[in-house]
């Protein structure tokens, strides 16, 4: 087994009492966590549960960053789940598409001077974006969850979790904190990485 669970814990927040749930990739020598909130012992087979999966972004989820949307897209992701009472939202830890977060800092620096999030990464010998979704399987199948409607605009994780056997039967459009410093980022989503927006950003 790739993911080796560890603990849970109480996890209060603003949107409310999430339960948090530490795992170990053992492979990797990676901590992921998993927020969940709501009752996943009594759920039909048939039930689907609102997901998200959040790769690590420590200056826009902790440091409130304005370059990215993602601080944004995981308070909204949180606030979404409290509202239908129960979710999961798959925390991993793959900082800068999966290129860690010392060279994130340097593919920003790349950026100040005038290149693009893929150009960035491929001018540091990177690929656009490394990050491995292999690892939610065995972390939804800890939650017995097999059927999902996941909170994203890409859609390469909506393939790549079908592609693990994980049902999607939704993919539920996530699109928060435009601001004027993350214009460029976020049409560059949208031309180079595919990702769906119903507004032009």
């Amino acid at each position: 087994m790739r993911i080796k669970y560890i603990a849970s814990a109480i996890l209060p927040t603003q949107w409310g009492e999430f339960t948090i749930h530490g795992f170990e990739d053992i492979v990797m020598a990676k901590e992921h966590v998993v927020l969940a909130m709501g009752d996943f012992n009594t759920k039909s087979s048939e039930d689907s549960v609102l997901c998200r999966i959040h790769s690590e972004c420590l200056t826009g989820d902790a440091l409130f960053s304005l370059r990215c949307d993602c601080g944004p897209q995981l308070q909204r992701a949180m606030e979404n789940i409290a509202k239908e009472g129960r979710g999961l939202i798959l925390y991993l830890r793959q900082e800068g598409r999966g290129i860690g977060l010392l060279n994130k800092i340097k593919a920003y620096s790349l950026q100040d001077s005038g290149a693009d999030t893929v150009e960035a990464n491929v001018q540091l010998g990177f690929l656009p974006d490394l990050r491995d979704y292999e690892i939610c399987k065995p972390m939804l199948d800890h939650f017995q969850v097999s059927r999902v409607r996941l909170m994203t605009n890409n859609p390469k994780k909506v393939a790549a979790l079908q592609a693990l056997g994980i049902d999607v039967i939704e993919r539920v459009p996530i699109e928060t904190g435009l601001n004027p410093h993350n214009e460029s980022y976020l049409a560059v989503k949208s031309s180079k990485l595919g990702h769906l927006f119903k507004h032009e950003q």
